[in-house]
This record gives structure tokens, C-alpha cells and sequence, in this order.
């Protein structure tokens, strides 16, 4: 293998990795998916149990979890975790699904997400501007003709990520500088946005009629009756809810990745996420929380008012477009696209940068392609940000955003989960190696986490609206086995030649 031609820089302190943590989780999710929760639960009480109970489920994840960060601080992050506490072949299957949907699906979806509300401001970005198409083509797997379409959005998309990836390849300090202004700019524009929504939205009515019956649990879907929901259907519909708070939430382990780039990473990594998580964690309620003071939950879909349509029935599910637009009137439109667009790019610079060095940390062990183990003259894994910017561009013109959350959201839970039961592993199988943070109430904080997420997953497996995307997504993860065992060794002799 050619020699090196950079080394790793420690260079991200503890302010970079808050802003990693923090710009990571906080992406365009928070600003849209409230509405589709709402329709699920159908009351504020429980809109809010469904971000309360998110934010507990990834706060006992990132303390529990800070205890492999702290035992294992190297480039590769919860690869090297899963590596230790188990083999390569369950790492690799981490590797590989982080590869194909959970780290590129993400990638993807927020640049999808910048483009679209770039659109706002400049409506040539557009869905339905259609650069060119191809087909209908009729084909053997589908019933009905194929259509591929290129449109103005995807092209904005895939210009985000390859200029991003061009930007980190330049070393980890030009992205941190990127994390670090418009990681903080978003924090200090969603605060303001809150106190606003506090200072000058409240709407008495709204307030009223969302909190006179706040526990009235009711699944509402456009066109139908209302469905009551009783404590078993709740449950599901909560678990259904998490889907979109959870992929709003994640992201919150990405500093991991950069273990030997990070400044006292024992201490750095395990403190960030806490600090990240507890800081997105508090936003998220009091946002939804100023949702619920400016317009009532409910509303009718045909509606042609923000108040009438409520924020279960927001124009394409933009809540806060719609509640910025209820106490700042047209402008607030413009506000939120500027937002947003800021919230989406600082979230995939943050995420850009770190999935790559999981692909390098897995070439380093010969389970991936030689070439993503080498380091350019700036000291990032320059192969592995490409690769993984080729592939984010691929999802880009494939799907959608809902899709891509589904596909990604079974994933990442998944394997949470095996990474956390790593911690009994290792506290089994290595029970004198150094700890110098021990995981949070272990190991009544560790099992609540493994039971809250393992049924979050069974949840996803079992409803007709998820079902179909989360056995795709468990179909991924296996296709991993026969492609370690058939290019295993190939990639090992390669790196050790």
C-alpha cells in the first residue's frame, strides 16, 4: 500500500465537537415532521410525550454509549466499537449499511431538503422543473412504466454535497470553521425563532384548543373519519410518531468517527454528546412547544387559513413555515427558507466529514476498499469523502425523502441497539480494561435504552406503513455477510500489499 501522505491533526476541541454534535442532529427535520406526528397521536399532550420520550431515548444512548468512545477514541467511531466488542464481520455490517443508506441516505435527504427550501427563495429550484427525462420505460420487475426524471432540486442537491466534500477534503480544520459558523448561527436563529414565537405568536385560541383536551389521542388522516385511539393503538402510534423525531434526533454519535482528530478524546467525545444532545433535546420541546401557543394542532386539510389548517395539515407539512407565517406574515416564509437552507448545511457538512472516516478506519482493516485507507496531504481520508460524495449523488436522484427516512431510521436503530449490548460484552469479556467513563445508571439506563429502541424497531417491522421499507432495510444489512466472506480477503491482501 503507498505510504501516506498526511496524518490525522487534533485538532477539534470541545466547542467543534458540540457544534459537530449539535449542527449534525439538527437538520431540516425539527421544522416539518411535527406535522406528521400530530396526524398520528392527534393531540399536543402526546405530541409532546413523542419528543420528550426522543429526546430520553437519545440522551440514554449518547451516556451510555460515551463509555465505548471513551474505551476505544480512534478514527472509525462505533465501527471500532462494534469491532471490539464483537468481530469485524458485525462491523463490517455496520460499515457496509452506513455506507449503502444511513450515512449517504442522510446526506442525501438534508441536501434534497436545502434544495427544496432554496426553492422558496429562488423558484427555478423546483421539483417540477424537469432538466430532462427519461422513459417511460417499461420494465420486467414493475408493473407499471419507469419514469426517471432530473430535476432542479436534485441538481442543487448533488452541487451541495460535492462542493461540501471538496471543502473537507481541504483538512479538518476548513470543515470544523464550516461547523463552527453556521453550527452556531443555526443555534442562535432557531433560540430567536423560539422567543418570537413566544414574544409576539401566542394565540389565545390556539392555546385553548390545544390544551382544554390535551390527552384526546386520535389518528387523523386526510379524506377519512377521526380514529380514537386506545392504549395499544397509542403505543403504536407513538412508536410510528418516533420515526421522524428519531431521524430529527440522530446524528448526536457522529464525533466518535473523528477519534484522532478530537483534543483529549476520552474526555471530548463522551462530554460533546452529552452536552450536544441536552442542548437539541431542550430546543426541540420548547419549539414544539411554541408550535402549540401560535396555531391549533388540528385542522382541516382543505382549509385555505394557517389556523385553519392547523399544524397536522401545514402546507407540505411545513409547521414552522406555517407558524413563522402566523405572527410575521409572507416574510416569514423567507425566514424559515433561510433557516432551513443554514440547519441543512451545516447538518451535512458535519456529516460529510465524519462518515468518511468510518470507511477508512474499515479499508485499515482490510474489510473495505484499499484505496479509502489513505490519508491526502491534508490529513483526511480524501478517496473515502469522494466515494462517499459519489454515492450520496446516486441517492439523490432515487426516492424520496420519507423513503429515505424509513430506510435509514430501522438502520440506525438497529444497530444502536447491538452497539449498546456491546457494553455488557465488553464489561464481560474485558473486565479490567480502562474506563475512564463508565456508562450513566448502568445498567438500568443501558437495558431501558435497549428495550425503548428494540421496540421502536418491532414497531417499524410490523406496521403496514414502515413495514415494507424496514425489511428492506433488514435485507441490506444481511446482503453484507456473503460480500464480507466473497471480498473479505481480497480487500485484506490488497491493503497488505
Amino acid at each position: 500500500m503507498p505510504e501516506e501522505q498526511g496524518h490525522f491533526q487534533r485538532a477539534i476541541t470541545l466547542f467543534d465537537a458540540v457544534m459537530l454534535v449539535t449542527g449534525g442532529m439538527i437538520g431540516s427535520g425539527i421544522f416539518i415532521v411535527s406535522s406528521g406526528i400530530a396526524r398520528q397521536v392527534g393531540s399536543a399532550g402526546w405530541l409532546l410525550v413523542v419528543w420528550l420520550l426522543t429526546g430520553f431515548i437519545t440522551l440514554a444512548a449518547a451516556v451510555s454509549y460515551g463509555e465505548l468512545a471513551a474505551m476505544f477514541p480512534k478514527v472509525g467511531g462505533q465501527y471500532v466499537y462494534l469491532r471490539e466488542a464483537y468481530n469485524k464481520l458485525v462491523a463490517f455490517l455496520y460499515g457496509w449499511t452506513l455506507f449503502l443508506v444511513i450515512q449517504t441516505g442522510v446526506i442525501a435527504a438534508v441536501a434534497v431538503a436545502f434544495a427544496r427550501f432554496t426553492g422558496v427563495l429562488l423558484p427555478w429550484f423546483s421539483e417540477t422543473n424537469v432538466l430532462f427525462q427519461v422513459g417511460p420505460l417499461a420494465l420486467p420487475f414493475r408493473d407499471t412504466p419507469y419514469t426517471f426524471q432530473f430535476t432542479t432540486v436534485q441538481l442543487l442537491a448533488i452541487a451541495l454535497i460535492v462542493g461540501l466534500t471538496a471543502i473537507n477534503t481541504r483538512g479538518v480544520r476548513t470543515g470544523k470553521l464550516i461547523q463552527n459558523i453556521f453550527g452556531s448561527t443555526k443555534l442562535i436563529a432557531l433560540f430567536g425563532l423560539i422567543v418570537l414565537g413566544f414574544a409576539i405568536g401566542v394565540n389565545a385560541e390556539a392555546v385553548s384548543a390545544n390544551f382544554h383536551h390535551m390527552w384526546d389521542a386520535a389518528r387523523h388522516t386526510a379524506g377519512q373519519p377521526t380514529v380514537p385511539l386506545s392504549s395499544s393503538a397509542l403505543v403504536l402510534a407513538i412508536g410510528m410518531g418516533m420515526v421522524g423525531s428519531l431521524f430529527s434526533s440522530d446524528s448526536w454519535n457522529n464525533i466518535g468517527f473523528s477519534g484522532d482528530e478530537v483534543v483529549n478524546p476520552q474526555r471530548t467525545i463522551v462530554l460533546s454528546m452529552a452536552i450536544g444532545t441536552a442542548i437539541v433535546t431542550a430546543l426541540y420541546l420548547l419549539i414544539n412547544l411554541m408550535y402549540l401557543m401560535v396555531l391549533p394542532l388540528q385542522g382541516d386539510p382543505q382549509a385555505t387559513t394557517l389556523a385553519g389548517r392547523g399544524l397536522m395539515y401545514a402546507t407540505n407539512d411545513l409547521v414552522a413555515t406555517a407558524v413563522a407565517e402566523s405572527f410575521l406574515g409572507p416574510v416569514g416564509a423567507y425566514v424559515l427558507a433561510v433557516l432551513i437552507m443554514i440547519s441543512t448545511f451545516s447538518c451535512d457538512n458535519g456529516t460529510i466529514l465524519s462518515g468518511a472516516r468510518a470507511y477508512y478506519a474499515m479499508a485499515k482493516d482490510g474489510v473495505f476498499f484499499p484505496a479509502m485507507a489513505r490519508l491526502n496531504k491534508a490529513g483526511v481520508p480524501g478517496v473515502a469523502l469522494w466515494v462517499q460524495c459519489a454515492w450520496g449523488c446516486l441517492l439523490c436522484l432515487s426516492g424520496s425523502y420519507g423513503q429515505l427516512l424509513d430506510y435509514v431510521m430501522f438502520s440506525v436503530v438497529l444497530f444502536y441497539v447491538i452497539t449498546i449490548i456491546g457494553i455488557f460484552v465488553l464489561r464481560r469479556t474485558r473486565p479490567d480494561a480502562p474506563r475512564p467513563y463508565r456508562a450513566a445508571g448502568y445498567p438500568i439506563i443501558p437495558l431501558l435504552y435497549v428495550a425503548l429502541a428494540s421496540s421502536f424497531c418491532l414497531i417499524l417491522l410490523t406496521q403496514p406503513e414502515t413495514a415494507d421499507f424496514s425489511r428492506r432495510g433488514l435485507i441490506l444489512v444481511a446482503l453484507g455477510v456473503p460480500v464480507y466472506f466473497l471480498f473479505g480477503r481480497r480487500f485484506a491482501r490488497n491493503t497488505e500489499s
